[in-house]
């Protein structure tokens, strides 16, 4: 995992809140995906913020993308929000 990247989660109501800062690699992108599967799977969204991110590298986001493809529609519960939403959000 990039050394400065963290995931801040916060919860209101059944919304869960991920709110990403630091440097987005590879490695980042798994911790990002294995703190998505770490929710209950009742939560009615979770919002994934970017603006604290600062550098994306494209192997990031192409780990990431191919797991938002292996979710068979549950990507419609994932909402993009932040400055950087149109290099790491989906579709």
């Amino acid at each position: 995992m990039a050394s400065n990247f963290e995931i801040k989660v916060d919860r209101n109501s059944d919304v869960y809140v991920l709110q990403l800062e630091g440097d987005f690699d590879a490695t980042s992108a798994y911790e990002l995906i294995y703190a998505i599967k770490k929710l209950p799977a009742k939560a009615c969204k979770i919002s994934i913020h970017t603006n604290g991110l600062k550098n994306i590298y494209p192997f990031g986001i192409d780990v990431f993308h191919r797991f938002m493809h292996s979710l068979n529609g549950q990507s419609a519960k994932i909402v993009f929000t932040g400055h950087r939403v149109s290099q790491l959000s989906f579709g």
